[in-house]
């Protein structure tokens, strides 16, 4: 199996890669840098991870990305990623969006980790005097992507995660009332964050199942940065791909 995870940050980036590193070698470690940079066009570098636990003779490897803030930069950074990789002759079997991000209360609290079952564009469409309208009703694109259902809920369950949907903004919401207009519109969003639906875009483009996988540094609502704890929900995010790794070699053995 060959695995691309795509983060805004390298802070995010170095927290999974701690992860895998860690369940691929059944070990801590402190390197956050444990591999190889690769140089792809555009200015990107991709951290690659060896993983046996995912192929024997070279079959198994991850590549992680951090691909900038926003939809856009997620998306772009994936595409190419995506494009190298299939140039290469070593296409991707699985795409990853992963990252830190604000939780709906009280179903997603600080600290906690979210699997998507669904991940949605939630400002992507029209304002009017009625009120929202998202881009397909438009009559334009989609503002929705799926998970695989099985492999999204198997690895749910391994984290110990919530299971819902992952909202993606331009903005962070910051109100009382955003915050209600957003639920309202989206019942089962348990967390928003900025990338999710670029690289689930870019991934559908080129055929690639994805997933997301947040952990909850904030509350989504009222802006209090001093009640942030960026440095748990990085922890999270350690423990999150370190607990992902048995769900997907058991993927990649029932592949193979």
């Amino acid at each position: 199996m060959r695995l691309l995870v795509v983060t805004a940050v390298a802070a995010e980036r170095d927290a999974a890669a701690r992860g895998l590193h860690a369940a691929n070698q059944a070990r801590e470690t402190g390197d956050a840098n444990v591999g190889l940079q690769r140089p792809l066009p555009g200015g990107y570098s991709l951290l690659r991870l060896a993983m046996d636990r995912f192929g024997a003779q070279g079959a198994g490897q991850v590549d992680l990305l951090d691909a900038g803030v926003g939809q856009a930069a997620a998306a772009a950074g994936t595409a190419t990623a995506l494009t190298a990789a299939r140039l290469a002759g070593e296409p991707y079997h699985l795409v990853v969006s992963a990252g830190i991000g604000g939780g709906f209360q009280p179903a997603a609290p600080i600290g906690s980790t979210v699997v998507a079952d669904a991940i949605v564009a939630a400002d992507l469409g029209a304002e009017t005097a009625e009120g929202f309208v998202p881009v397909t009703d438009l009559g334009f694109g989609t503002a929705r992507h799926l998970p695989p259902a099985r492999l999204s809920r198997a690895v749910a369950d391994a984290l110990g995660a919530g299971y819902g949907t992952a909202l993606t903004v331009s903005t962070v919401t910051g109100t009382a009332g955003t915050t209600a207009e957003l639920m309202d519109r989206h019942p089962t969003a348990l967390a928003e964050a900025m990338e999710g639906f670029g690289v689930a875009e870019a991934a559908a483009g080129h055929g690639v199942p994805v997933l997301e996988i947040r952990t909850v540094s904030n509350a989504v609502g009222p802006r209090d940065r001093a009640a942030w704890r960026i440095g748990d929900a990085l922890a999270a995010l350690t423990e999150a791909f370190r607990a992902l790794v048995p769900v997907l070699e058991s993927e990649a053995a029932s592949d193979g």
